[in-house]
């Protein structure tokens, strides 16, 4: 897996002497150089930790005008020659003269004839290092020599006349191939000899076979339209230009690409390009618009970009099926947004590819699908939300938003060199972080998931809040203050990571040596002899307990070595162990007191480890290697690129009641199988006891065995074997419950359910929290930087309701056969109490509610499915599995006080037309006390959430009661929950629940005799008594009469509300509630001017009301603001007099008292006598300067 990190880098370049075509023709990365081929230079650059130019070539004027400009380039494998080639352009005039007076210097042209001509020329240049090494910063050396490329032969190609263009250059040590638009193919030696030219052999079309996969997927999902291989035979009656050529020496694989679009897939011979006899078709694929490819050699995965826009990933290994396509069509780009497909570049590892287009864009997929990293800035999945390309300030930090016309990743896959389209100027360099995921010879964890960077680690970790973050781990610039240099500075990059068991060190080595890192105290720990550190090169790490597990590589001799060092000390002096291997191991793994190696090409060898003596420093420990097994085993499949140990998985139960004692041996049995994982994705058990071997799946990237892996007693995935992740997603093993434990030979394959988003990548497990981490791309803007910078953002799935879903239906299949009731009776109500055990340690996990919402939903989606698939079938007794399901789900879920919350929410989320089922399910049994005249299960719940004054749950069952329980019971627990949210002031959800009524009552209007018994201004009348009936009720106010009647119950609700709140003077209460509710606070003003609104006296109401309302915060002004603008609504005079006393609105109060000058004089005399109103007296001054200029000027 490979993520982005950080801010792109620029790599400057020189400007050329040809700016009207200036355009990067070539970009390639060999044993950490970079060169870059432009038009009219060559530069070489150091692609290691310091980017630095260590050589250059550039062409003058007078060669560019003669010889052309730099057209193809290819440099050699071993990096010491480049072959460059040139192309000139020149004007004939062919003159048919037939008379030429000589002496009077006249001439009589008949014909002219004006052509043009075109000649290659085949530049090689020699790469020499000049020995001298280049100092970046401090005075340790650099590794970084400066190079020399000079001029070794140049040759005119022998096809110059013939007007030809050609595609790119292949090459092997000796030899380089060239395609040309006659669709011939060009032999070239490195040392400038030319083979002449040959075409591939072709017959006559006898047909166009199609071929389709059963794994063709579109972006990892299921594929629903025509995505088909095309294979037949080619037609030569038309010869098609080549466009691109492209070579796997490993696979003896040469793919050539014509301009209609088709591929060839050549066969060439093991000395390479040299045999053109050898180079035979066979086989041509293509939907007629490819326009790029690109080999994975370790995968056997061919990539074809589309004109469309998409990658079509070809299986090399079974006929080049078609696996899946990849695309941004579900991000909302199409063709027209990013235009073609211009180029595609695999990582070192074939885990993971890039693709460039030609209008805007790069992207990083996985095989399966993943988008992993886009530099296409966009809001959502959709195509409303995602932008389109518009050249705007909005757009002008993306990186590649002109296209992309070249990539390149560097050897380690830390880098992407990318060159924009109609770029020459700079190259843009992405820095990428790998997963250590559980493939090759390095360990993996199940406590704390890390990504590596060249020279850093990103720890995913999970902290006592559940939140995952991302730490930064820098590698030290000086491991001790006593060591002069660093570690990272001599053994650039970083190539193995491996954590603990417990997750709280870090094993990391880089080209020599080997660091520890303690996460808890935050120290380094390396070798204290720098001679010892650089005589390591690590090819893999493991962690067996406080020990770390080191395959070393001598180059001197050409073998490969186990060493085992203690966490504590890194030195010769505390080796414990030094094992000689019998050759390249190709994965490895550790489990307890064992570890596996194996072999190319298919050899298993076991080791026992036994350690005597106390591994701490003030002791000598003695480690003790065994073989115990060793199996070679024959076969056909494609290499392991990952084995893990299947520890055989023995219950809770029987350990708690001592079937098996802790000292037993049947504990820390050896492993008798084991997982593989193959490189072209399969997934077989291997049974290490008779070498047998059972495919299990296939397309597989990565998989995690969790049985066994650990010892907390808050582990929560125990009851399951493994996890695996592709392009089906993620999938969940389980083991069968036979009765041996140690003889499992069937696995149960669950839960679709748990795929990833497709932007979200799955790292690994956390036992304790239940949850499958994953990390997804973020882009962070900012105004200050060019790009934008790359984050990783870490997510997390539950996969709690996957182990609860599993228990819960191996329980409905053993009640399911009557025959094995009794024999299953024990075994139904163990796993009874291994659902509620699992369910009770997740409790307090913050995704625990969404856990059972997502077990509820998923169960019975599959019911109402089952119900679907029968309902054509004859009528048959219903499936006790099906619906028991459902039921136990219930009887589980309702253990917890989520339950409510849970069964409405998934109700929500399903077609009414099946809420009966799910409420029968889920009401059935509840005790709970209600009415006598309503027997449904939904409104059980509701009065359960009701008496619980779980008054937001209950709003939510009042839809799902209107629709199984008739208007009348809605309208009538309506009317209840909004008496009791307007009690407890939960304005806006009584907001809610008024407009359901207003809404509910005009649907309903015309009711049933039955539901009219039950009318809600019979049961408001009797239900909602309070001490503001008189008002609420009374028979002389008109807007209530000419109301229907289930309008004058609300309405009578609300009234009664207002009116306890205004006579309290609950002010910021009252606002909040006509604010939440919509009610017409100036009607009801009106009608109350003498009533409870109003106010008796006004220093005692100037008094209480600025204690109700604390006029220093600003809600509460706000809130008197609100208030005042009513009251002006309706001239109340004594409210508008002491709120904008409150609020000092002065110009208010001089309106009000120009033209009532006796109110003045009141008010004045009130403020001035009362000693708590001096604070006032500023305003009665302002207020008096304004009323006698007034005074002033009328008199005049």
């Amino acid at each position: 897996m490979y993520m982005a990190y950080g801010w792109p880098q620029v790599i400057p370049l020189e400007a050329g002497l040809c700016p009207a075509s200036e355009q990067i023709v070539y970009l390639k990365v060999i044993n950490r150089l970079l060169l870059v081929v432009a038009p009219s230079h060559i530069e070489l650059w150091s692609s290691s930790q310091n980017k630095v130019r260590l050589g250059k070539y550039k062409r003058d004027s007078d060669s560019i005008q003669r010889e052309g400009e730099n057209l193809q380039a290819v440099w050699s494998p071993d990096t010491k020659m480049i072959a460059v080639l040139f192309l000139r352009l020149a004007l004939a005039i062919v003159l048919v003269i037939l008379k030429i007076l000589c002496l009077l210097n006249v001439r009589y042209i008949k014909k002219v004839t004006v052509f043009n001509t075109s000649s290659f020329f085949l530049h090689i240049f020699k790469v020499q290092s000049t020995g001298k090494e280049l100092k970046v910063g401090g005075k340790q050396p650099s590794g970084l020599f400066l190079a020399t490329i000079s001029l070794l032969l140049s040759e005119q190609v022998p096809f110059s006349d013939k007007n030809l263009t050609m595609s790119n250059i292949v090459c092997d040590n000796r030899h380089m191939l060239l395609g040309l638009s006659d669709g011939s193919l060009h032999l070239v030696s490195w040392k400038g000899e030319f083979s002449g030219t040959f075409e591939l052999d072709s017959h006559p079309c006898d047909g166009n076979k199609v071929t389709e996969s059963p794994r063709s997927l579109d972006n990892g999902l299921s594929s629903r339209g025509d995505l088909r291989v095309l294979t037949s035979t080619r037609n030569s009656s038309r010869s098609y230009a080549v466009i691109q050529l492209e070579l796997s020496l490993p696979l003896r694989l040469l793919v050539v690409l014509y301009s209609d679009g088709q591929l060839a897939l050549c066969s060439i011979s093991k000395k390479g390009l040299k045999q053109t006899e050898s180079i035979k078709a066979e086989r041509w694929l293509g939907s007629g618009d490819a326009m790029c490819a690109s080999v994975a050699s370790d995968q056997q995965i061919l990539a074809v970009g589309s004109r469309r826009g998409v990658v079509e990933l070809y299986d090399l290994a079974e006929s080049a099926l078609l696996l899946r396509t990849v695309s941004l069509y579900d991000w909302g780009y199409t063709m027209e947004d990013t235009g073609s497909v211009s180029c595609i570049a695999w990582t070192p590892d074939n885990s993971a590819f890039a693709v460039g287009w030609k209008l805007r864009g790069l992207t990083v997929w996985s095989v399966s699908g993943c988008r992993l990293m886009c530099t296409i800035r966009q809001i959502g999945l959709s195509s409303v939300s995602s932008p389109m390309v518009k050249q705007t300030q909005d757009f002008k930090y993306e990186p590649m938003m002109g296209g992309t016309s070249l990539m390149q990743w560097d050897e380690y896959g830390y880098r992407l060199y990318a060159v924009e389209e109609g770029s020459s100027e700079r190259i843009l360099a992405f820095s990428f972080g790998k997963c250590c995921l559980n493939r090759g010879v390095s360990g993996t964890t199940y406590v704390r998931q890390v990504i590596y960077g060249e020279d850093r680690l990103l720890v995913v970790q999970s902290e006592d809040t559940d939140e995952l973050k991302i730490l930064h781990v820098n590698l030290p610039v000086t491991c001790l203050s006593y060591i002069p240099v660093s570690y990272i500075s001599q053994n650039w990059p970083v190539l193995h990571v491996a954590a603990s068991k417990d997750g709280m060190y870090l094993a990391v080595a880089g080209l020599h040596g080997l660091i520890l890192y303690d996460i808890r105290s935050k120290k380094w720990r390396v070798f204290g002899d720098i001679t010892q550190e650089q005589k390591i090169q690590c090819k893999g790490l493991l962690w067996l307990g406080r020990i770390v597990v080191v395959c070393n590589y001598h180059d001197s001799s050409n073998t490969y070595e186990l060493l085992f060092y203690p966490r504590y000390h890194l030195d010769q002096s505390s080796l414990l162990c030094q094992k000689q291997l019998l050759g390249k191991p190709m994965v490895m793994d550790v489990f307890q007191d064992y570890i596996l190696v194996t072999y190319r090409p298919f050899d298993v060898h076991i080791f026992h480890v036994k350690i005597s003596g106390e591994l701490s420093p003030s002791s000598t420990p003695f480690l003790q290697l065994s073989t115990v097994r060793e199996l070679s085993i024959m076969t056909v499949k494609s290499h392991p690129a990952a084995m893990r140990f299947i520890p055989d998985q023995i219950s809770r139960e029987c350990i708690s009641k001592n079937k098996f004692s802790f000292s037993s041996d049947s504990l820390v049995r050896q492993p008798a199988r084991c997982l593989i994982l193959r490189t072209n994705g399969e997934l077989s058990l291997l049974d290490l006891d008779d070498g047998r071997e059972r495919e299990l799946t296939d397309s597989v990237e990565l998989f995690w065995v969790t049985c066994g892996q650990s010892e907390e007693k808050a582990n929560l995935i125990e009851e399951v074997s493994w996890l695996d992740y592709g392009h089906r997603g993620m999938q969940v093993w389980y083991p069968s419950p036979g009765v041996d434990p140690f003889k499992q030979e069937d696995f149960l394959q669950l839960d679709p359910e748990l795929e990833f988003d497709r932007e979200v990548y799955p790292l690994g497990l956390l036992p304790n929290a239940g949850v499958v981490v994953g990390v997804s791309q973020r882009l962070s803007f900012s105004a200050c930087t060019e790009f934008p910078c790359f984050e990783s953002s870490p997510q997390a799935q539950t996969i709690l309701h996957c182990l609860l879903r599993h228990l819960l239906q191996s329980l409905a299949l053993q009640e399911g056969n009557d025959e094995l009731f009794y024999e299953y009776a024990k075994f139904v109500r163990d796993k009874i109490e291994e659902a509620l055990r699992l369910a009770q340690l997740s409790a307090e996990k913050i995704h625990f509610s969404h856990c059972l919402e997502w077990l509820l939903f998923t169960v019975f989606d599959a019911e109402i499915s089952r119900q679907s698939a029968n309902k054509n079938q004859l009528p048959v007794p219903k499936n006790a599995t099906s619906f028991s399901l459902l039921e136990k789900t219930c009887d589980l879920i309702r253990n917890f006080p989520e339950y409510l919350d849970v069964v409405v929410s998934v109700a929500r989320k399903t077609d009414g037309r099946h809420w009966a089922d799910l409420f029968t399910a889920a009401g059935r049994s509840t005790e709970c006390v209600f009415t006598p005249f309503i027997l449904k299960f939904a409104f059980i719940l509701f009065e359960e959430c009701f008496q619980r004054r779980w008054y937001r749950t209950a709003a939510c069952y009042i839809l799902v009661i209107a629709k199984l329980e008739g208007p009348a019971v809605s309208q009538y627990c309506a009317l209840r929950l909004l008496q009791a949210t307007l009690d407890e002031s939960l304005y806006e959800l009584a907001g809610e629940l008024v407009r359901f009524l207003l809404r509910s009552g005009r649907e309903y209007e015309h009711a049933t005799a039955d539901s009219d018994k039950l009318s809600p201004t019979f049961l408001g009348y009797f239900l909602f008594g309070s001490s503001f009936k008189r008002q609420s009720f009374d028979s002389k106010s008109t807007s209530i009469k000419e109301q229907n009647a289930h309008v004058a119950s609300v309405k009578n609700i609300l009234e009664s509300h207002a009116s306890y709140l205004m006579s309290g003077k609950e002010l910021s209460k009252l606002v909040a509630f006509v604010k939440g509710t919509q009610f017409d606070l100036v009607e009801y003003l009106q009608r109350e001017r003498s009533g409870c609104a109003r106010l008796e006296n006004f220093a005692l109401g100037l008094e209480l009301i600025g204690q109700k309302l604390h006029m220093g915060t600003l809600q509460s002004r706000l809130d008197a603001e609100f208030l005042l603008a009513h009251m002006c609504s309706v001239k109340f005079k004594e409210w508008i007099v002491v709120l904008a006393t409150l609020l000092r609105r002065s110009e208010v109060l001089f309106d009000l008292f120009r033209y009532d000058m006796r109110l003045w004089k009141a008010y004045s005399i009130t403020l001035q006598s009362q000693p708590a109103f001096a604070e006032y007296h500023d305003l009665l001054q302002v207020l008096e300067e304004q009323l006698s200029s007034v005074s002033c000027e009328e008199e005049k």
